[in-house]
């Protein structure tokens, strides 16, 4: 580890910074300015090619090639020189403005438009189409990868242990029994249904001016459809376009990407802590990796170790998650400042959903199945076959059938024989007889091995 990483504060920058590596060109401040100039340049390349914007002539495709390669070849030198001119200015988008000036003032085709930089906007205008663009990079390259990435592990052991019976534990206790692939199944379900929802969030954005009412730019050019030039300019980035805001974009659809993200991690959750009880029985054994160390005291010891990290960074994601969803909606009057900071953080949710992510992944890819910890736990638990008996007397039309059920098995001691003789005792047709003299807890699964496999 490198003496940068021992130091930082963040453990996304340190512990775990080669995890979260794919991210860190986006969420940087190095990515954010990147961002800004993209939009900038796109902004003035717009403007360029306005008729009713006559002091700016469109661009011949030299100087347009020269504007995109500005944008596309943006640096982390480059980065560090706005960052040098925001010591001066106190003002991050104004810096970037004037970077972006600094290397057109010499070219001769372009430094006439110098002053159409940044022209009619407000810094939020930069500022929000530049956040929609990160996150949706990151959504595009990075979430939705991860997130698919886990349901087609999940999906592909769910078939493979499609069949596999196993104790179902209802508040703890002994239940009907399921199969181990049904189990990993119904995660699978509640995870795409949530990569859909993230998949489904409209980012939006505005570039309205100061107050969202395009003041500035009427006041210059009173002819031109200044909203439809917005739209077509915002879903030109790939992004739907916000037609009323005040100042700043409301940030309401960041606060729904983000609870799409913290339900899906919710479901993940849920699934780590059922590994880890699972591991905990025995269902699960976990391969070995030679020379590491499970206890530091305790020299047998296999920790489940990856599903406690993934539940851990699940958990800090979702707490600045639900921050963002409480927070980010809402500014006093037209425009507070108290977003900025927050946003700020967005990589941080991110990067910690990544690592948990990451390591739930992981901890799947170890995970062996022990199917004779699994049988043994239903073959002594045949109290379970009650609600099938009780059912069939239900169908036959015989009296009590719960009450006799329950007074047989609940908190009586339960095994085959006498599972059989209640049966045997039963005035049933002999079929119906027959079909519950051979079930077993291993066999008593219903449609559970269907479902795992239609996943």
């Amino acid at each position: 580890m490198s003496e940068a990483a021992l130091l930082a504060l963040s453990p996304l920058d340190g512990r775990y910074a080669a995890k979260v590596d794919a991210l860190r060109p986006i969420f940087s401040e190095y990515g954010l300015i990147r961002a800004r100039v993209q939009v900038e340049i796109a902004w003035l390349l717009a403007l360029a090619a306005e008729p009713g914007i006559v002091e700016l002539p469109d661009f011949p495709e030299a100087d347009r090639a020269t504007l995109r390669a500005l944008a596309d070849g943006f640096s982390v030198g480059d980065a560090a020189r706005v960052k040098e001119i925001e010591r001066t200015t106190n003002h991050d988008v104004k810096a970037v403005e004037y970077f972006i000036k600094e290397r057109l003032r010499d070219d001769a085709g372009l430094a006439p438009a110098l002053e159409f930089v940044h022209f009619a906007c407000t810094s939020e205008d930069i500022n929000n189409l530049a956040y929609g663009l990160m996150l949706a990079q990151a959504r595009r390259e990075a979430l939705l990868p991860a997130y698919r990435g886990i349901a087609d592990a999940l999906r592909a052991l769910a078939h493979r242990q499609a069949e596999q019976p196993m104790l179902s534990r209802t508040h703890g206790q002994t239940a009907s029994p399921t199969t181990l692939g049904k189990e990993l199944a119904n995660v699978v379900a509640r995870l795409e249904r949530q990569i859909r929802q993230i998949e489904a969030v409209e980012l939006t954005g505005k570039i309205n001016g100061a107050v969202g009412n395009y003041n500035a730019h009427v006041a210059a050019y009173p002819d031109v459809d200044w909203p439809a030039f917005a739209r077509r300019f915002v879903e030109g980035l790939g992004l739907a376009f916000n037609p009323y805001t005040t100042q700043i974009e409301p940030h309401d659809t960041i606060a729904e990407i983000g609870d799409a993200a913290r339900r899906a991690n919710t479901v993940l959750i849920d699934l780590a802590r059922d590994v880890w009880g699972y591991i905990s029985l025995g269902y699960f054994r976990q391969r070995l990796k030679e020379g590491e160390v499970g206890s530091s005291t305790m020299p047998h010891k296999v920790n489940p170790i990856d599903f406690e990290n993934a539940e851990g960074n699940f958990g800090v994601a979702n707490a600045l998650f639900e921050h963002f969803s409480a927070k980010l909606p809402i500014s006093r009057w037209q425009r507070d400042l108290t977003d900025s900071t927050v946003l700020r953080a967005l990589g941080t949710a991110f990067g910690h959903t990544q690592v948990a992510l990451d390591s739930l992944g992981k901890g799947l890819g170890k995970l062996t199945v022990a199917p004779e910890r699994l049988d043994a736990d239903l073959d002594a638990a045949w109290e379970v076959l009650a609600e099938a008996v009780q059912t069939v007397m239900r169908r036959h039309g015989l009296p009590n059938p719960y009450e006799r059920l329950k007074a047989l098995t609940r908190g009586q001691g339960i095994d085959a024989d006498s599972m059989r003789a209640f049966v045997e005792s039963l005035e049933l047709p002999e079929d119906a007889r027959q079909r519950l003299r051979a079930l077993t807890p291993a066999a008593y699964t219903g449609l559970a091995a269907r479902l795992a496999r239609e996943i």
